[in-house]
């Protein structure tokens, strides 16, 4: 099995890198920041960053003929815990609103910075899609 790159025309092209690598039925999903199609990191603070971290990350999860259901894991990276804590209902509103009320397996680890300067929160993750959902990328 040959890994593919998933990589959807709606995120920014990537350079380097894959939005995500489909191995199987696994994908792969790399680390989304807040980059809006403008290649910006959306202001408005660490709800909004997660917002468009989040939803980046379930479109390559689409991209690929996933749903938030087949996550089986989600890293994110914070430059400010406390920040974060202090926004957790609002940051679980905005999960449900995206992805429902399923969770998978999750950690929250704390760094210094972030590729790009004003990106507060960086996402990852992998999910495991059915077999007959799978859908082949595009060249």
């Amino acid at each position: 099995m040959t890994p593919v790159p998933v990589n959807p025309s709606t995120l920014p092209a990537p350079s380097g890198y894959s939005h995500g690598t489909l191995a199987g039925n696994t994908l792969h999903l790399g680390g989304q920041t807040a980059l809006d199609a403008d290649m910006r990191i959306v202001p408005g603070g660490i709800v909004e960053q997660f917002r468009q971290a989040f939803g980046n990350l379930l479109t390559t999860l689409r991209e690929a003929g996933g749903r938030p259901e087949d996550l089986v894991s989600v890293t994110i990276y914070l430059t400010d815990i406390p920040d974060y804590q202090a926004h957790g209902k609002e940051i679980g509103k905005v999960w449900r609103e995206l992805a429902g009320s399923v969770y998978p397996a999750m950690a929250g680890i704390g760094c210094t910075a972030l590729w790009q300067p004003e990106a507060m929160i960086e996402i990852l993750g992998v999910a495991v899609i059915p077999e007959e959902r799978l859908v082949p990328p595009r060249a």
